[in-house]
């Protein structure tokens, strides 16, 4: 699991400053020191580090941060190295960066989940989910309703599965690996910690 500056994160997502799970607690102590410089890598060293794992191991990128590039343009000389590095594993990530009009950014993640690095889309609406599944270059996630049932349709009748690590005690991230799977359904996340009534808010105007 990795951990990239706060620079790399878009401009325009709504949960910046209203609700960012990795601006609460530990976490965001950690993502603090990573992103003054104080804690990490080189660069080059992540991309050796990730190269070396294991042919089949499922890893994940970004607990914080998103892709390479500052704001809301993704740096696709780096991404296309991470991509390299990441061949024979199973890689994934989420990411913020538009791709609605954004040709560029839409054709790196299109590559990108092409070349075996699943790169989640991060919906912010049931509305958007449909908007992005259009495209076609990438699977969807999608913040929803603290409250929301464990499956639910967005308005074109796109199937959202709440995430199962907050369905069952029994599952997390390590035993799932849904997210690192391209050919989904929509995986929703339900609005939690200490500004989930915010994040609820959000979503479901």
């Amino acid at each position: 699991m990795s951990t990239s500056s706060a620079d790399t994160c878009p401009s325009t997502c709504p949960l910046m400053n209203s609700g960012c799970y990795a601006k609460q607690g530990p976490l965001s102590w950690h993502w603090n020191k990573v992103t003054k410089g104080l804690r990490g890598t080189t660069w080059k060293e992540f991309l050796a580090a990730i190269a070396s794992l294991p042919a089949g191991q499922v890893w994940r990128h970004n607990q914080a941060g998103d892709l390479p590039g500052r704001d809301t343009t993704i740096d696709t000389a780096k991404l296309a190295e991470l991509v390299d590095a990441n061949k024979g594993k199973r890689g994934f990530t989420y990411t913020h960066k538009p791709v609605i009009n954004n040709a560029s950014n839409a054709r790196a993640v299109k590559d990108a989940n092409a070349n075996g690095f699943t790169v989640n889309l991060s919906a912010n609406s049931m509305a958007e989910v449909d908007t992005l599944l259009a495209l076609q270059i990438a699977p969807v996630v999608v913040v929803v309703d603290e409250n929301a049932p464990r499956v639910s349709y967005t308005p074109a009748g796109n199937k959202v599965v709440v995430c199962p690590a907050q369905q069952r005690d029994n599952v997390t991230c390590a035993s799932c690996k849904l997210c690192s799977l391209q050919n989904r359904a929509v995986i929703g996340f339900r609005a939690h910690g200490a500004s989930k009534k915010k994040v609820s808010k959000l979503v479901s105007e």
